[in-house]
């Protein structure tokens, strides 16, 4: 098995990763299906890298069909640590402009056909979630963002929506009124896997539209969001080099690394032994067997 310390999850848009030496392609079978893309290996400024198209290539998979739980299970299955999300976003709040970066640091999830958690089937956890990115990673990206000259906002809430139809005018007034900053349709589910694996989450989302809220701007169509997102890509691929340039080697302060201590509720005897088998990759640095 190879191994991975950074992983990139593309989204809408961004489905492969240039500039990787030792570029190849892995295609992984995880106890929880298959991932939605074969996932590429290599290396960026020395560091070891993996990047999975979340949609597939050609877009084949819309936000509910995504394996989210396979996805990152297999990224998990590479040792990842740091996980960067990319992703398209409508703007709640007039100052967040089309064409701008934004590092959100809360969700509000809407979604309800996804599934969300590795704790099942007789083990149970609860780990915390009041933070659900990585608050280090969200400074440095956001210093390297301003670095390279780019419109960047750092903070907000995003709207996880189930999609994948866009959002009516009626509903795009209530998340504006609940003080909601983006509205998507993939990163909620992700960050709370990602908490559950103890990986450092940080988010990147790209502005492509107002949504329909704004009265003076047309309603959101996917050739606008597509246009607007191809020119965020190539920004983008900038910014990602530089914050692997300057991640520290260790993450040993970082909480995220130990969010599964104490959050698993289950008695170790009690937990069957094919669960056990499924998650040890996760649990077995806390549980090292059932008696």
């Amino acid at each position: 098995m190879e191994y991975a310390e950074i992983g990139i999850i593309g989204g809408s848009g961004f489905y492969d990763l240039d500039g990787l030496e030792g570029a190849h392609s892995v295609r992984l079978k995880t106890p929880f299906g298959a991932p939605s893309e074969k996932i590429m290996l290599g290396k960026l400024h020395g560091r070891s890298v993996a990047f999975l198209s979340r949609h597939g290539h050609g877009h084949r998979l819309n936000p509910s069909e995504v394996n989210y739980r396979a996805n990152l299970f297999a990224l998990k299955m590479l040792k990842v640590e740091y996980l960067f999300s990319i992703t398209a976003v409508g703007s709640l709040k007039e100052e967040l402009r089309p064409g701008e970066l934004v590092i959100p640091d809360q969700y509000f999830d809407l979604t309800f056909k996804r599934e969300k958690t590795f704790f099942e089937n007789g083990v149970v956890a609860h780990v915390p979630l009041a933070d659900p990115t990585c608050p280090p990673l969200g400074q440095l990206a956001f210093r390297l963002a301003q670095k390279a000259g780019l419109a960047a906002h750092r903070g907000g809430t995003y709207c996880n929506m189930e999609g994948p139809q866009f959002s009516s005018r009626a509903e795009s007034m209530a998340y504006r009124q609940l003080g909601f900053s983006l509205i998507g349709m993939t990163q909620a589910v992700e960050a709370k896997l990602a908490r559950e694996l103890e990986m450092c989450f940080l988010p990147l989302a790209f502005v492509t539209d107002y949504d329909c809220w704004h009265q003076s701007e047309e309603s959101v169509t996917v050739e606008m969001v597509i246009a607007n997102l191809n020119k965020g890509v190539a920004q983008i691929k900038k910014l990602l080099p530089m914050i692997i340039q300057e991640l520290p080697a260790k993450r040993d302060a970082c909480p995220c690394a130990g969010a599964l201590a104490g959050s698993i509720i289950t008695a170790p005897p009690l937990i069957p032994e094919k669960t056990y088998k499924k998650l040890e990759l996760i649990i077995g640095k806390y549980i090292k067997s059932r008696i």
